[in-house]
């Protein structure tokens, strides 16, 4: 079966081989030398001034950043399910919460952010999603953000990267905290989160919050290559192999550029058959279809093609499916995605079968026969 959900991604053979070895204590000078080079293979990747590894999933990450940075009132972005974790996250914590809300396949617009720090002057951290997976839509973060610190660098910007974060080039210049998944591009099992900090973030936790989501624990810590807490080590491992396999295959810049072409030959080659992709500006971590047989094809998909996608949730559930295009995949395992997904659709008596799919796919991500 391959596994095409955008989270969790498939995990290679090789770091899976790293991940078997025996187990290794955390507080020990052989685990302290294997969290130094993860680190600093992480702040290549989130070209930050610091980085946080915790032991939890992305949410675990998102509710540290948001106690640690807010502490008054947060002003969320719900375009899904993770836009809307933000909002539940604050009041949790008895924080105020502002919240614009849109349709999920929406983008926040700059003037609406623009327009909400104008009628609520209590606001002092924006929490928003670089990459919105409940229905692959990308936010403007960077301009947001731009804009936020001109009228204020003191409110802090939240970038939710898990979709993001090893998928293309973020502008960290005007963020404040950086959201990465071990679960998504950095292909490994869940159970890992990474958090990139500016140094303003890093002023604005001071003393920090939280027990164990205590960000400024943390950093006191992992400065000296150790974490305040039991250390994911078979995780960290692991980690470190991904960034590894990263570099060797030509580095990071190179992983962007393949994502890029990816994403344009899937959705150039799902639209070439007459499906529509959902969000009105697409992440390149995944592609989104709304179908009135999305719930038929994802099905066929897993039980007659052997590829496993993702549906939708809530108001979506049954009406899209995402297609993952993060990490170090094989060209030869996305064609036959999208070729499955035509043989679906000629299952369902849609259109007749006539490779359009793979053949889109193969011009773009080859360049020839156009």
């Amino acid at each position: 079966m391959l596994l095409f959900t955008p989270g969790p991604t498939p995990v290679s053979q090789n770091v899976r081989n790293a991940m078997s070895d025996e187990t290794m204590h955390h507080r020990t000078p052989e685990f302290e030398a294997i969290f130094e080079k993860t680190r600093k293979h992480l702040f290549n990747l989130f070209k930050t001034d610091e980085v946080v590894v915790i032991a939890s999933s992305g949410t675990g990450a998102m509710e540290s950043a948001v106690i640690n940075l807010c502490k008054n009132t947060l002003l969320s972005v719900n375009s899904g399910k993770f836009g809307e974790r933000f909002g539940k996250i604050a009041t949790a914590h008895g924080l105020k919460n502002v919240e614009i809300k849109n349709e999920w396949n929406t983008p926040v617009s700059v003037e609406a952010i623009v327009n909400a720090l104008k009628e609520n002057t209590n606001i002092d951290a924006i929490a928003i999603q670089i990459s919105e997976s409940a229905g692959g839509l990308r936010h403007p973060v960077e301009e947001i953000a731009k804009a936020v610190k001109a009228i204020n660098p003191k409110i802090m910007i939240i970038a939710d990267g898990i979709t993001a974060v090893g998928v293309e080039a973020i502008d960290v210049t005007n963020i404040d905290v950086l959201i990465a998944g071990s679960q998504k591009a950095l292909m490994l099992p869940p159970g890992l989160s990474i958090l990139g900090l500016s140094n303003a973030a890093i002023e604005t936790i001071g003393s920090g919050k939280g027990y164990y989501l205590n960000l400024s624990t943390e950093i006191k810590k992992q400065r000296q290559n150790t974490t305040a807490w039991t250390a994911a080590t078979t995780l960290t491992i692991g980690l470190l192999e991904v960034l590894k396999s990263i570099e060797a295959d030509g580095g990071i810049e190179k992983l962007y550029a393949d994502t890029a072409v990816r994403a344009n030959a899937v959705q150039s080659a799902l639209k070439a058959i007459g499906l529509h992709v959902y969000p009105q500006t697409p992440a390149k971590s995944m592609t989104t279809i709304d179908d009135e047989n999305a719930a038929e094809i994802r099905a066929l998909l897993k039980t007659d093609f052997d590829v496993n996608v993702a549906g939708g949730q809530d108001h979506l559930k049954g009406k899209i499916f995402r297609i993952n295009q993060m990490g170090l995949i094989s060209h030869y395992e996305m064609a036959w995605v999208v070729n499955a997904v035509e043989l679906s659709l000629a299952k369902l008596g849609r259109r007749p079968y006539d490779g359009t799919a793979n053949k889109i796919f193969n011009e773009i991500t080859f360049g020839i026969g156009k």
